[in-house]
C-alpha cells in the first residue's frame, strides 16, 4: 500500500524504484560506478501461470510493490504486481531467482541472519522463502484474519512482528509462529508501518491511520508513548485537517532521530528518541515544495529525500546547529541525481499516481438519522392523505390522535 516510487538504503548502496523498474547506485563520492537497472516487465514469468495454491495467477502490471535490503546489504529483494518475488545479490548486482508468491504482497523483510525472506500479503499471511536456496518454495509461517500492511523481525530473530488493517500489532515467536508473545493494542485505525529500533531492540515504533506515532515495549505489549500528529500541524496548512497515515518510519542511530513521512503530505516530521525516559521528543518538520515519495537515513550522511521533481529528485538533509536543513549539492548527491535524471522515465510514469492508504479507513454509516428522516416523511404523507374509513370516506383523525402521532 505504499507509493509506486520508493527509496531504499543500506550502507552506501542506494536503490530508487518507480513502476516496474529500479535503479541501484553508490552514494560514495569517489566511486565512478555505472548504475545497475532492472525492469520487472522483462523478468521470467511462471510457465504454468499458477501460484503455489494451484490457482491461476492473474496478470499484473509488473509494478514493484515492496522492496528491502538485507542487514549486511549483500542481498536485495522485491515483490511486484505480477505476484513474483525476485532476489538479487548486490556485490556485484545479479538476479538470483524469480519465484511466484500466492497473493500480491504488501511488505517484506529479511531475517537478521539473512537465511530467510519473510513476505506479508493482502490475505493476512506471512510466507518465508530461503535465501541460500534461491529456487526453494515458500512456507506458510503465520496468518491474520485481515490484510497485513507491514512485517518486521527482532534483531535477534526471536520474534516476528506483524501489523494489520484491524488496528493490531502481533508479536509471534519466530521458531513457533503459532505461539503469540503479545499484542500491541491502542491504535484506532489500521497500522500502516512498524519499525524495531535497531540500537534499542526492545522498542518498537508504529504509525497508523489514526494520525499517531507510538512507542512500545513490544514483548509485553505496553505502550510507552503516543504522539498525535494533528497537534503538530498548523491550522493554516492546506493539509491541516486531512487524515493521513505514515508511509515511512526511518531511524538514524547516530543521533537517535526518527523521520516520519505521511501519506500524500509534503512534510517530514523529525523526532528524537529518548530511550532512558522512553519517549519521543518532537524536534521540527521539513516542508517541501513537491510531493515526497520516500525518505531514508544513511549513517554518516543524513536523511535522503526522494521527491517528484526532475530538476532535484533527491534532497540530502543534515542537522546544522541542531536544526535539520538541506545541504548544498555535494559530489555524492550530484552523482546520484545525474543517474536519476538519466532514468527519469521510470519515475515520470508514477507522478500523480495515488496508491496510498485512503481506501483502508473504516467506513461509517449513520443509519439512525436516515431512519428518522424516512419515518418523518411517512408520517407527513399520512397526515396529508389519511387512510379511507369503513364507508370509503377518508377517516378523520381526532385532534388528540393527530398530536399523539406527531409526537411519536
Amino acid at each position: 500500500m505504499a507509493s509506486c516510487a520508493g527509496l531504499a538504503l543500506c550502507g552506501q548502496a542506494l536503490v530508487v524504484r518507480g513502476g516496474p523498474r529500479f535503479l541501484a547506485a553508490s552514494t560514495a563520492s569517489s566511486d565512478d560506478d555505472v548504475p545497475f537497472t532492472y525492469d520487472c516487465s522483462t523478468a521470467e514469468k511462471s510457465q504454468e501461470n499458477k501460484g503455489e495454491d494451484g490457482q491461476p495467477v492473474e496478470k499484473g502490471s509488473d509494478t514493484i510493490l515492496a522492496s528491502a535490503f538485507s542487514k549486511s546489504g549483500s542481498y536485495f529483494a522485491l515483490t511486484d504486481d505480477s505476484k513474483r518475488l525476485i532476489l538479487f545479490r548486490t556485490k556485484p548486482w545479479q538476479c538470483l531467482s524469480v519465484r511466484t508468491v500466492v497473493r500480491r504482497c504488501t511488505a517484506l523483510t529479511f531475517t537478521a541472519s539473512e537465511e530467510k525472506l519473510l513476505v506479508a500479503d493482502k490475505s493476512g499471511d506471512v510466507y518465508s522463502f530461503s535465501v541460500s536456496d534461491p529456487q526453494g518454495c515458500g512456507k506458510l509461517e503465520l496468518g491474520h484474519l485481515s490484510m497485513l500492511l507491514d512485517v518486521a523481525v527482532s534483531p535477534d530473530d526471536r520474534y516476528v512482528l506483524t501489523a494489520d488493517r484491524d488496528e493490531k500489532i502481533r508479536v509471534s515467536w519466530a521458531a513457533a509462529p503459532h505461539s503469540i508473545e503479545s499484542f500491541c493494542l491502542g491504535h484506532t485505525e489500521f497500522v500502516s508501518r512498524i519499525l524495531v529500533v535497531p540500537d534499542r531492540p526492545e522498542l518498537l515504533l508504529s504509525s497508523s491511520g489514526d494520525c499517531t506515532l507510538r512507542l512500545w515495549e513490544y514483548r509485553s505489549g505496553r505502550e510507552l508513548y503516543c504522539c498525535h500528529l494533528t497537534s503538530l500541524r498548523e491550522p493554516a496548512e492546506p493539509w491541516g485537517d486531512k487524515r493521513s497515515a505514515a508511509s515511512r518510519i526511518a531511524y538514524w542511530g547516530q543521533e537517535s532521530c526518527v523521520a516520519l513521512l505521511c501519506d500524500c503530505i509534503p512534510v517530514v516530521y523529525i523526532f528524537q528518541l529518548d530511550a532512558c525516559r522512553q519517549q519521543l521528543a518532537y524536534r521540527q518538520q521539513l516542508a517541501f515544495q513537491h510531493r515526497v515519495w520516500d525518505v531514508a537515513f544513511e549513517e554518516g550522511q543524513g536523511l535522503w529525500v526522494l521527491q517528484d521533481c526532475r530538476e532535484a529528485p533527491l534532497v540530502l538533509c543534515r542537522p546544522v546547529d541542531g536544526r535539520w536543513q538541506a545541504v548544498p549539492e555535494n559530489a555524492a548527491l550530484k552523482k546520484v541525481t545525474a543517474h536519476l535524471q538519466g532514468n527519469w522515465a521510470m519515475l515520470e510514469g508514477v507522478a500523480g499516481v495515488d496508491v496510498g492508504f485512503s481506501g483502508l479507513y473504516k467506513a461509517t454509516f449513520d443509519n439512525v438519522t436516515a431512519y428518522l428522516r424516512k419515518k418523518e416523511e411517512r408520517l407527513q404523507k399520512r397526515r396529508q392523505n389519511p387512510p379511507p374509513g369503513p364507508n370509503g370516506q377518508a377517516k378523520k383523525m381526532k385532534p388528540e390522535e393527530a398530536s399523539l402521532r406527531c409526537s411519536s
